[in-house]
């Protein structure tokens, strides 16, 4: 077969003035097709009696070399009867479907169907680790073709930064995006089973938390001479009185307060507890609020009350406060990230609550802390909430006794 064209021809290839298009032969076919749009490859040929066009590609992405071996090819696969153009859409179809079935795809559809039953700084977290840390890796791969070593392969390169916990932490949240692929048809089994023990075991930092009467006396003290904002100053102080966790106090909105009956309840879409979708199972918290609480609230009303925020943000109004507000507060005030943080409140309550004798069952349902049984943890929330008051109210007033001692 006589070849026409040069690669000087191609590159110099023009539209005829007054044409649409211009073609240039090279033969067997396969020709150049100029437009104003550009130069596009494009071969000619027949197929059971039916003529048909098959695209071959844009110049110059595609060479004049390039494009002869694509179109040689192309004249094989008609030679042993197979039509490279329904080839050609039969790749394309399985490129889209392994598309479809990546990891990547089904872990976003995972995420977008359960993160309603998260609270938003959980949901936030699990997709930025996905993207960050999961999806440039493995997130192109079809999901049924990935084997444990692809997966050791994502959790070590956590590790290797330092961040032996978010390595943990990346596998398990792997094994759900596997199983949900299982559930869904689309994945035989879950390749982060074959994981366990692949990486050194990690144990878990409590949370600084101030435990002795002294040192809570000193940190109270401190507090009320800080000279932060008003807003910050009221969340360090109230985080002490109503054992809420970090995100779940500074989110809270003026909306959930009732002043009347001195109670906060917030949304069970906002407890980090809650793990169902079905939304007649969701359970809200109530916080008794002690006299103390009451008045912190009632004195910072007249100055965020017009927004949605409780302790609204510094530089917008609109949001809530900075969730490193209150521990950038407590190093402000002297007291290091060892000796106490915003979430170590819960369990400087919590431990001097059991010591002076409270219902350790109550002491868990106000720190909401997650049961198994649904029914059973809804139940025990509204048993204890006399109790809860009692105790709360006893606590905020050995705070102030505390200090009233010295």
């Amino acid at each position: 077969m006589k070849r026409h064209l040069t690669d000087t021809a191609v590159k110099n290839a023009k539209l005829k003035q007054g044409s649409s298009q211009t073609k240039f032969t090279d033969g067997g076919g396969l020709y150049l097709l100029v437009n104003k749009s550009g130069k596009y490859w494009r071969y000619n040929y027949k197929f059971n009696d039916k003529y048909k066009t098959l695209a071959l590609g844009v110049y110059p992405d595609i060479s004049l070399k390039e494009v002869r071996r694509k179109h040689d090819a192309a004249r094989d696969k008609i030679s042993d009867g197979i039509d490279p153009s329904i080839q050609k859409k039969i790749k394309k179809l399985s490129r889209r479907q392994s598309s479809d079935n990546s990891f990547e795809a089904i872990g976003r559809e995972w995420f977008e169907e359960f993160k309603e039953t998260w609270a938003e700084s959980h949901s936030k977290r699990l997709i930025a680790r996905l993207e960050n840390d999961v999806f440039p890796w493995i997130g192109a791969r079809p999901i049924s073709e990935l084997e444990p070593p692809e997966v050791l392969a994502v959790m070590r390169r956590v590790q290797e930064r330092g961040a032996l916990e978010s390595a943990h932490r990346v596998r398990h949240l792997c094994g759900q995006v596997f199983r949900y692929a299982i559930a869904t048809g689309r994945a035989k089994r879950d390749q982060t089973a074959d994981l366990k023990g692949a990486l050194p075991p990690y144990r878990k930092k409590h949370f600084a938390a101030i435990k002795k009467a002294d040192q809570l006396r000193d940190l109270v003290l401190a507090m009320e001479g800080f000279r932060g904002t008003f807003v910050v100053k009221c969340a360090i102080k109230l985080s002490l009185l109503v054992m809420l966790r970090p995100g779940e106090l500074r989110h809270g909105e003026w909306g959930e307060i009732d002043f009347d009956n001195a109670t906060w309840t917030i949304p069970a879409k906002r407890m980090k507890a809650r793990k169902t979708t079905k939304e007649e199972n969701l359970t809200t918290h109530i916080v008794p609020l002690s006299k103390q609480a009451m008045a912190i609230l009632e004195e910072l009303y007249p100055l965020t009350s017009r927004f949605p925020y409780i302790f609204t943000g510094a530089r917008n109004r609109n949001r809530p406060m900075s969730e490193n507000a209150v521990n950038a507060a407590l190093r402000s005030l002297g007291f290091s990230n060892d000796m106490m943080t915003a979430h170590g409140f819960r369990a400087t309550a919590s431990t001097f609550l059991n010591e002076m004798g409270f219902n350790p069952d109550a002491i868990e349902a106000q720190l909401a802390h997650k049961d198994k049984n649904e029914i059973r943890a809804a139940y025990n929330r509204a048993q204890y909430l006399d109790e809860r008051r009692e105790m709360l109210q006893a606590w905020a007033d050995y705070i102030d006794e505390l200090v009233d001692s010295m």
